[in-house]
């Protein structure tokens, strides 16, 4: 059902939300709920912690005149709850000051408690007698573009009404695990009476998506594997020798993985392997073992990365170890004469390793007797991509790379159409990293530490999730913070990174933080994954309590390269029970895969799909809540329907849709 049939949604919101990937009025009840505010019951404001969300009835006693003069439009109203006095403040919303007037209020917004004075910020507000939103549990939802948390509201809830829900799971697989309505897990979801029902709603839906995911893989790839056309003539002793170039021994999971990929290479059959492990257990070295397979059987290999950065890192390796090979570099920051150049030594058979960023994947690059390709950090390129550059050679051997630690429940069906190979072993070779709890009472001190040290030569990271500020003010956006920040340490050099820039920018951001040219990165999770920095010793994590703890682990990973004693901090905006147990298990933790494991058992599959991927494949299951047990239920009815023969027309249409947006998931 297209967009424009819903009443609530006109021409001009239809392009925001096209551009935010909703095209169908399905897509936008897929649109799954971040959180809720529970407005059932007001809260004595006296009582409030610091940053917690309240519901506060109240009476504005009068209005401070705004300062025009200012660059800072402030509206200051002075309020009373049962004869307590605290003042409310919107910042840059002069129009709240038409809106108010001295009565009675229902205010909704982030308490500061400082001093003993009580600040309500930004809060959303209506008066006791005309109140129809706040009241009841109301959906919190991501935003894109202007629309604001109303119009999402009655957009979703129309299209509810009008969107019919239909389960793919057969009906005697639905009926022997007595499996709740979909249709009514969508209504609990949007508008729930309970909150409760949300947690079991959210279940239902996740089952759904991860049952398709599983019956996709099953129906496309179907047992079939292609079959080699080519012989690698590499011996185990070529390979034990170009190993003992490295300056370390092999780990025993590094020496497992590199017999995996030569059994796959010397096998009738073409490879398709994923290397998962931990930051710093090795995979690189494991990688570059397979391009040496191939070029030392006269083929030629192609090593794929996400970033510019990424890619002249990798590049600077190749040439290391491979000294009496030809390597080539390709990538879109080139001038197009380079790139002509560059293209015409590859095409002419000059080259023995191609290495570059998606520049690699176009169209006019031919790579001759293409045999090894190696995507790094598979996360960042969907299968569309690896079959751009698979499809520059005949049976072309594939090696795909995570440095996100993934439980092997999930990657079995995440990556359906991979063989998975695991490097375990601790990382060998790494400065262990501090990592500390910050509550808003060491704010201070732990900015003063950070001063001194970039006086000592050292840089930090300060990392938040948001680029800018929206309605609800309740998180600190990154360009705020980075304006804070620059306020605070005018003596510090801050640098700014965030997803909207454009990569070329983005890059030169990088490579100048990375040559000294800036003490502090103020960034969103860009530099999650990305280029060594060994320099930097202190990483920042605000509202860290809203990241996955694999999330919080691999950006804690972007330090404690170097030789330095690293420390990272992770400040926390809600200090909830819930939270300090999650972030806890960071502190306390420095085992990726233990920390995968938490984390899913914890919160379910959204940060290894929510925050790694776009598109529509997986981004709407980072709202959800849910058990890992889901993931193992909906294996186990993909099993018993296709073990059952009974699959259904409407069940295959799906998963083959959902295999094509497998295929098109790419992070930006």
């Amino acid at each position: 059902m297209k967009l424009s049939s819903l009443k609530s949604i006109g021409e001009k919101r239809q392009k925001v939300f096209e551009k935010a990937g909703i095209f169908q009025a399905e897509d936008l009840i897929r649109r799954f709920p971040r959180g809720y505010l529970d407005l059932r019951e007001t809260t004595p404001i006296k009582a409030a912690y610091h940053n917690d969300m309240v519901l506060v009835a109240c009476e504005v006693v009068r209005l401070a005149p705004i300062n025009h003069a200012s660059r800072l439009k402030v509206v200051r109203v002075f309020c009373s709850q049962n004869g307590f006095p605290f003042t409310a403040i919107w910042f840059n919303q002069p129009y709240v000051a038409k809106q108010l007037k001295p009565g009675e209020y229902l205010f909704y917004g982030r308490v500061q408690n400082k001093y003993g004075q009580i600040t309500l910020v930004n809060p959303t507000f209506e008066p006791m007698d005309k109140n129809y939103r706040l009241k009841g549990i109301v959906p919190v939802y991501s935003l894109c573009g202007g629309i604001t948390q109303k119009v999402m509201r009655t957009a979703i809830k129309e299209a509810l009404s009008k969107v019919q829900i239909d389960s793919v799971i057969p009906k005697r697989i639905a009926e022997k695990y007595q499996l709740p309505p979909l249709e009514k897990a969508y209504f609990d979801l949007h508008q729930p009476t309970d909150l409760a029902r949300t947690k079991e709603a959210g279940e239902r839906i996740a089952l759904e998506e991860f049952f398709i995911t599983t019956s996709a893989f099953r129906i496309v790839k179907g047992g079939k594997e292609t079959a080699r056309v080519r012989e690698y003539g590499v011996t185990a002793k070529d390979v034990k020798s170009f190993a003992a170039r490295f300056p370390f021994e092999f780990t025993e999971g590094q020496k497992r993985a590199v017999n995996e990929i030569f059994v796959n290479l010397k096998e009738p059959t073409q490879m398709n392997r994923l290397l998962q492990g931990d930051v710093g257990s090795g995979k690189t070295a494991v990688a570059l073992c397979g391009i040496y397979m191939a070029v030392k059987s006269g083929y030629t290999s192609a090593y794929l990365s996400p970033t510019e950065v990424l890619a002249e890192q990798n590049y600077k390796i190749l040439q290391k170890y491979f000294p009496e090979y030809r390597v080539s570099y390709l990538s879109g920051a080139m001038t197009a004469k380079e790139k002509r150049e560059e293209k015409a030594k590859i095409k002419a058979g000059e080259v023995d390793i191609v290495c570059g960023t998606h520049a690699v994947i176009q169209k006019d690059v031919e790579i001759p007797n293409l045999a090894f390709i190696v995507c790094d950090e598979q996360h960042r390129f969907g299968v569309a991509q690896r079959n751009a550059l698979s499809d520059k050679g005949e049976t072309v051997d594939v090696l795909v790379m995570s440095a996100t630690p993934i439980p092997r429940t999930l990657s079995l069906i995440f990556y359906g159409d991979l063989d998975i190979t695991t490097i375990a072993d601790k990382p060998v070779s790494r400065q262990e990293i501090s990592t500390s709890i910050i509550p808003e009472s060491r704010y201070e001190s732990m900015l003063e530490y950070v001063q001194a040290e970039v006086k000592k030569g050292k840089q930090a990271y300060f990392v938040c999730s948001k680029i800018e500020d929206d309605e609800e003010g309740s998180l600190i956006s990154v360009k705020e913070l980075y304006e804070e920040l620059k306020g605070r340490l005018p003596t510090v050099r801050f640098a700014l990174l965030h997803g909207k820039m454009k990569d070329t920018e983005k890059t030169e951001v990088m490579a100048a933080f990375k040559r000294g040219e800036y003490d502090c990165l103020v960034s969103t999770t860009v530099i999650e994954v990305g280029v060594d920095v060994p320099n930097a010793t202190i990483m920042i994590i605000y509202n860290a309590e809203r990241f996955g703890l694999s999330q919080l682990h691999q950006l804690r990973g972007r330090v404690g390269r170097g030789a330095e004693k690293s420390y990272c901090f992770l400040l926390m905006g809600a200090e909830t029970d819930a939270a300090k147990e999650r972030l806890t298990t960071v502190k306390n933790e420095t085992d990726g895969f233990k920390i995968a494991q938490k984390d899913l058992e914890m919160r379910g599959s959204g940060d290894f799909f929510g925050t790694r991927q776009s598109g529509k494949a997986f981004g709407e299951l980072r709202n959800l809540q849910y058990s890992a047990e889901v993931i193992f239920l909906a294996k186990r009815l993909s099993d018993e329907t296709f073990e059952g023969r009974f699959d259904t027309e409407a069940l295959r249409d799906a998963a083959v849709r959902k295999y094509n947006e497998l295929k098109d998931v790419v992070m930006n």
